[in-house]
């Protein structure tokens, strides 16, 4: 019967090299490539990969005895649109339990011919793969037997084959007496015949004694080899890890430190930092198991492997793993403490445009840079923490657009931009004991169950005031390192706390008109110029007013005009508004540097529609007073304004007061249940009005709950006692 007809009980070898070129239904031998939490990836050609997700196999997947290497049989159950490619488990693991094998070659004359193949020897077995050198090195706890086995079974193939030559030649005389009765001289000559066969087994030890010698000679010949191995291993020259491109197939060595370990379904991987690069070093014992348990995050290590390609990535198979101690370490540590301090100093900030508060603060601004390229470098995770805001997002996207190059060329792995940058939004620019023990505990986990290293915490326009005091010392506790960059004055106690500090108040200059986005935008060129062109427009995005006139020429230079700056600044704060929680990294990238004009467009446009029904509702309902020298505008935002919806109370008291102020003495007030939000024309002290306040009505619980906000907390029954009070110590500033 034709094959085609029945390909289910037929396994097809694939050449091809698209995964749509791959015949659902078909059964399809594979090498296993490695195993994640969720499957096993299996090989069906060099850049053809696929997932054998665990609700497919017919057993847990930590008791499949799968190792990267093994040839196995899958079913190809769906190829999708972007190329993955769904697996199916096949309870056939063997030629010999299939009725043919055939070779699918889309596109070659071999299509639909015969697989040749060896016969099998035995029932069902997997064929290791995994490249053999002189030396077999296994990880530390693993028996090297197979060798043995090898040996004890041909040894055994070998005696078993001898005694069955002279039985051809009793079968033949048997088959012509077959039909004769036996005689007594038959029985006569049997009895002579088996004394004879006796004494001639007596008589056998020195044919053994000949296979015992012989085997002797391999062993010594295998202990000869694997010396020689051995001293060859020891003669092995050193290459760089930026260089293992060129050597794919080569066993090499390479040295360096320890940047991460993680434990896959399968192998253990650990990421190798020298002074050139980072690699992945994939050692197997068994299925789920750590291989060499003594080695940790940041020792110095030698190894001997052979360089590999996995589903497009190059990695290193260990073959030997030497932890190196006294002046060998010493040397790698030197070494790549030289390499380190070359690398992540930049030599000059470039500003994107002159300004004179970004000018004050170019020391420090190199240092901030070295940090975070430092990071990167010695693989440590970096964590960004911004307002979502506006202003805060910008300024996390253009540190974000700086960063993930480097990271995409430091670590081969695809997807380490997401394992090494994190931007978490905060609600206030406050970092307070929640946002830290959030951090904390997220870090902690990651350094326990995968051995990360402590990362860097940037703190964009937040994190600058005493009020974030609490949350700084939590992460100084565990020795996070953290660099804080604010246009706005910084406190005293903030700039002892922290690592670095980027402030222009703190070097005496005059930041009134500087945003954090605009502060932001000239960090990022000092962490990687090559994202000039993309971030130039970015600092007149940031500004709602008041935009200093060279980033306004500086982003229309780059094709940003007034109208597409108003537009992408009013997407982003909508966007950063809705699950403000979440960093929104390719939205936010869409917005700011890929997208054409028609996304900021639509979203921009949602953006005025609901901030102009609010706006509206709002300023039918202000109530206008008059505080000694001042005119305020009070809103109660709890009555006239959604709570829940967008705009937040922030940027609705924001627009409100820019709408609705007049002369030198206006202040703007959004009342809520147990706290209000202050805007004023002139430069407020929110601490100063608060403590005046807070002794006018001593009962009111009034508290400064964010300066940078303007947000002043009070008890829910002393509500009307806590506006007048801070009018009261408002219009006494002015």
């Amino acid at each position: 019967m034709d094959w085609i007809t029945h390909e289910e009980d037929v396994w097809f070898e694939f050449r091809g090299n698209s995964p749509h070129q791959l015949v659902p239904g078909r059964f399809y031998k594979g090498t296993v490539d490695g195993y994640a939490d969720f499957g096993v990836f299996v090989d069906l050609a060099s850049n053809v990969t696929g997932l054998l997700h665990r609700s497919e196999l017919d057993r847990r997947l930590e008791s499949l005895d799968w190792e990267p290497g093994d040839e196995v049989f899958v079913q190809v159950k769906n190829v999708r649109d972007n190329g993955n490619i769904d697996l199916g488990w096949s309870i056939r693991q063997s030629d010999s339990e299939f009725r043919g094998a055939r070779i699918h070659d889309p596109d070659g004359d071999a299509d639909g011919q015969p697989v040749e193949q060896e016969a099998e020897s035995g029932g069902p077995t997997t064929v290791k793969t995994r490249p053999k050198t002189g030396k077999t090195t296994k990880p530390a706890g693993v028996s090297t037997s197979s060798e043995q086995t090898e040996s004890d079974a041909d040894s055994q193939s070998e005696q078993e084959a001898e005694p069955e030559a002279e039985p051809e030649q009793d079968a033949e005389s048997d088959a012509g007496d077959e039909d004769r009765a036996p005689t007594a001289g038959d029985v006569v000559d049997d009895i002579a015949a088996n004394g004879e066969s006796e004494q001639e087994a007596d008589a056998e030890p020195e044919p053994e004694s000949d296979s015992e010698s012989e085997d002797d000679a391999e062993v010594d010949a295998e202990q000869e080899a694997e010396a020689d191995a051995d001293d060859a291993a020891d003669e092995a020259e050193r290459v760089t890890l930026a260089s293992i491109d060129d050597r794919v197939g080569d066993v090499i060595r390479v040295e360096g430190e320890i940047a991460s370990v993680r434990q896959t379904g399968g192998p253990t991987v650990f990421e190798l930092r020298d002074e050139t690069a980072i690699a992945d070093c994939a050692a197997f014992v068994e299925a789920g198991v750590r291989a060499y348990p003594e080695v940790e995050v940041g020792d110095y290590v030698r190894i001997d492997g052979e360089v590999e390609r996995r589903r497009g990535e190059l990695q290193i198979e260990t073959e030997e793993l030497t932890i190196l101690d006294g002046d060998e370490g010493d040397t790698v540590a030197q070494r790549l403490a030289d390499a380190l301090s070359d690398e992540a100093r930049p030599d000059a900030v470039a500003p994107l445009a002159a300004h004179e508060p970004v000018a004050a603060v170019g020391k420090s601004l190199l240092d901030a840079a070295e940090a975070i390229r430092r990071a990167v470098l010695e693989s440590r995770p970096i964590v960004v923490r911004h307002t979502a805001t506006a202003d805060g997002y910008v300024a996390g996207a253009a540190v974000e657009r700086a960063v993930l190059p480097l990271i995409r060329e430091e670590h081969p792995r695809d997807d380490a931009e997401y394992h090494y940058f994190t931007r978490r939004p905060l609600e206030e620019a406050v970092y307070g004991m929640d946002a830290a023990t959030n951090d904390v505990t997220r870090m902690l986990e990651d350094r326990d169950r995968h051995d990360e290293k402590l990362p860097l915490v940037l703190l964009l326009g937040a994190g600058s005031t005493a009020e974030s005091l609490d949350g700084l010392g939590l992460l100084g506790v565990y020795g996070s390192e953290r660099v804080v960059v604010d246009a706005a004055p910084a406190d005293d106690e903030v700039a002892a706390e922290v690592d670095v500090l980027v402030n222009p108040a703190r070097e005496g200059a005059d930041a009134r008109d500087l945003s954090v986005g605009a502060l932001a935008s000239t960090l990022s060129v000092a962490v990687n110029d090559d994202v000039r062109d993309d971030v130039s427009h970015l600092p007149a995005v940031s500004y709602w007013e008041n935009c200093p006139q060279q980033y306004l020429d500086l982003a229309e230079s780059h094709g940003f005009d007034a109208d597409r700056v108003r537009e992408l600044r009013e997407a982003v704060a909508l966007e950063a508004y809705y699950q403000s929680y979440q960093d929104k990294r390719e939205l936010i990238a869409d917005l700011l540097f890929d997208a054409d004009e028609g996304l900021a467009g639509h979203v921009s446009e949602q953006f005025r529609i609901k901030l102009e029904d609010e706006i509206e509702t709002a300023q039918a309902n202000l109530e206008r007073r008059e505080v000694g020298a001042i005119s305020a505008a009070v809103l109660d935002s709890d009555a006239y304004s959604h709570r829940f919806d967008f705009p937040p109370t922030g940027l609705l008291v924001d627009e409100l007061h820019r709408r609705t102020r007049e002369g030198d003495a206006f202040v703007t007030v959004a009342l809520g249940m147990d706290e209000l939000y202050l805007r004023a024309t002139g430069d407020l002290d929110l601490r100063a009005v608060v403590e005046s306040a807070a002794e006018k009505a001593p009962a009111a619980g009034l508290a400064a709950a964010g300066i940078r906000e303007g947000r002043i907390e009070f008890l829910t029954g002393a509500r009307d006692e806590a506006l007048e009070a801070v009018l009261d110590a408002a219009a006494e500033q002015f």
